[in-house]
């Protein structure tokens, strides 16, 4: 997480078979041990995200995968990940990268795009083959069943009903698709249309449900029409249904920048946001200690700058950051706060914290639940910059020292507090993630904070520019492994589980100077000039200094004069989520709010992005 400095690093949901949507005159046989499965996983009117998965249904290793489908005129692709597609006319075509195009038998493998248009994928080829795996001869697939209808809503569940599809041969059963995954098989009614009852649901939540009929010879046919649905209930007033968007609120904000708790209230950032993290709490000594007493409890707010318009009294208990966050969760009781400690310039004491834990877990408590201000503070967040591993200072705790020290920390605060983390993303071969127990230590961890950005930064003084927070690889990027796809894709590996990464989203741009090449990978002669900071510069600056020109690798670069910078725009930041939320994570997170519009223009795209 940054700390003055700098770190190297919608409702309508639609799945599609290929096989229902091709008519092949290519021979089956060619990928008759494969399958690849279209899903439309968000629709905007204008244009929608799409995802694909390749999976190995053989038993031998496939070494590449080539999928080709055709759009209708007027649909194409706009950006894409984890793929190369390029496209002829109305024929597209999806390689995989270097990374990706091994699987073994049982294997997949998901890629995905954001969309223009209305169109659907046909006439889909997998290594040259049928997208199905290949067909049955002389038995047709089923045809779609009508369109669901939904009653008997309630806050937990709700029930659908439809009519039946058609086959030649007869209908086997139905799945039911809940935001495009697969829920339930049931078998077709005798007489009348079938019904499922979903009694899984949460609250004051969106979903979408489709039908789809599976035949005697298990051939499937297209997917229904989609029937949206929001059980009754309150839900999350932070929205999104269960995912988790969390920001950053800085305590030196209240200085220079001038950005106070009220300002999360005034932009709209605390109506559509779920947690807040407090930004930072100091490690010394191997304990969490206050890190600047007069910004968190002791200054004094006047009337203009307070949530609630009253100002604090020479004599009350309890003033600053702290006093004004107990008056945003007055006004917003949906939203947790959790005090973090640590950040790239306070991670040193935690080599010490690793040889006591519990000493360390106490030490936090004991903060946290200080009685004057236990009630603001929902959990505590470790930001340790890096265990086992390199930061402003090196740590060799050895790989086990994270999991150790979580599990004091929850040890000591149970199960009711929040416990996180935020973590590198270095995805590189032997690099920060591959130096600690990520995977072991998740177990004691409610989500991690992946930190995806600052992977390239003008500390590479002459260059070659690069984005600092790429979605994915790009031909040309300086180093393996500096991407948000391959850091939760090795964290996965570890044996993460996807709910618990969040994919962060950077509301600043990092940039140089004497650049003469628009596109990345140009020279440059130093950093480029920041308010606060050499090589650095809010969001909220650089839409207007110097907008953005171009894109790669799922975020916006911009050339202006002879400054190159890159940033996130609302635009990369709903790619980024479509691709969050097709990656079944648990959210994502920015740092920090004092860098975003005074009307909360990057956090409104993470809020729809999830929805």
């Amino acid at each position: 997480m940054r700390f003055r400095h700098k770190v190297v690093a919608g409702l309508t949901t639609l799945v599609l078979p290929f096989a229902a949507m091709v008519g092949l005159a290519t021979p089956a046989s060619a990928a008759a041990n494969a399958t690849a499965t279209f899903t439309k996983t968000q629709d905007w009117g204008s244009g929608f995200g799409g995802s694909w998965t390749v999976k190995n249904t053989g038993t031998t290793t496939l070494s590449s995968w080539n999928v080709e489908w055709d759009f209708p005129t007027g649909t194409r692709v706009a950006s894409s990940w984890d793929a190369t597609i390029t496209s002829t006319g109305d024929h597209w075509t999806a390689k995989n990268l270097a990374w990706n195009g091994t699987l073994a038998p049982g294997a997949t493998v998901t890629f995905g795009f954001n969309g223009v248009g209305p169109g659907f994928p046909s006439n889909c080829t997998l290594n040259g083959g049928s997208c199905d795996g290949g067909v049955v001869p002389g038995d047709e697939p089923p045809s779609a069943p009508g369109t669901p209808t939904a009653s008997g809503i309630t806050d937990t569940a709700a029930k659908l009903t439809w009519a039946a599809a058609t086959d030649d041969k007869g209908i086997k059963n139905y799945d039911v698709l809940r935001d495009g995954v697969k829920v339930a098989t049931v078998p077709p009614a005798t007489t009348g249309p079938t019904s499922y009852t979903d009694n899984t649901l949460s609250a004051g939540t969106d979903y979408s449900y489709t039908v789809q009929a599976r035949d005697t010879k298990d051939q499937t046919g297209p997917v229904s029409a989609s029937v949206a649905v929001r059980t009754t209930g309150n839900g999350n007033p932070g929205g999104g249904g269960s995912k988790i968007k969390m920001g950053y609120f800085t305590q030196w904000g209240v200085y220079g920048r001038n950005y106070h708790v009220k300002n999360l209230d005034t932009s709209g950032t605390a109506a559509k946001i779920t947690h807040i993290n407090y930004a930072f709490g100091n490690v010394q000594n191997g304990k969490c200690t206050i890190g600047d007493a007069y910004a968190d409890y002791d200054k004094a707010y006047t009337a203009d700058q307070s949530v609630d318009g009253v100002a604090d009294t020479w004599d009350q208990p309890l003033r600053g950051n702290f006093n004004q966050l107990r008056k945003l969760k007055a006004k917003h009781p949906h939203l947790k706060i959790l005090f973090s400690f640590g950040g790239w310039t306070w991670s040193g004491g935690f080599t010490q914290a690793a040889q006591n834990p519990a000493a360390f877990a106490q030490s936090c408590y004991d903060l946290v639940e200080d009685p004057r201000w236990a009630d603001v503070f929902d959990g505590i967040d470790l930001d340790w910059e890096y265990p086992n591993a390199c930061g402003l200072t090196c740590d060799n705790s050895g790989p086990a020292a994270l999991k150790n020290l979580a599990a004091a920390t929850r040890t000591k605060f149970g199960p009711n507090y929040l416990v996180t983390a935020a973590i590198t993303a270095d995805g590189s071969t032997g690099g920060k993630i591959d130096k600690a127990d990520y995977a072991g230590a998740s177990a004691s961890f409610d989500w991690y904070n992946v930190m995806t950005y600052d992977f390239f930064g003008s500390w590479a003084t002459k260059g070659p520019t690069a984005p600092h927070s790429p979605l994915t690889p790009y031909p040309g990027i300086p180093q393996q492994g500096f991407s948000s796809s391959e850091a939760i894709a090795k964290l996965k590996a570890q044996g993460v589980p996807d709910k618990k990464l969040l994919l962060g989203i950077g509301f600043y741009g990092r940039g140089w100077t004497g650049v003469t090449q628009d596109a990345p990978g140009g020279v440059a002669t130093g950093p480029g000039q920041g308010t606060y900071e050499q090589g650095i510069e809010d969001y909220k600056v650089l839409k207007t200094t110097c907008p953005a020109t171009g894109t790669v690798g799922g975020t916006a670069y911009a050339k202006c004069g002879n400054s190159w910078w890159s940033y996130d725009t609302p635009a990369t930041i709903q790619t980024k989520m479509a691709w969050a939320k097709n990656q079944k994570l648990g959210g994502a997170f920015f740092w920090s709010a004092d860098g975003d519009t005074s009307n909360g223009e990057l956090v409104n795209a993470i809020h729809t992005g999830l929805q």
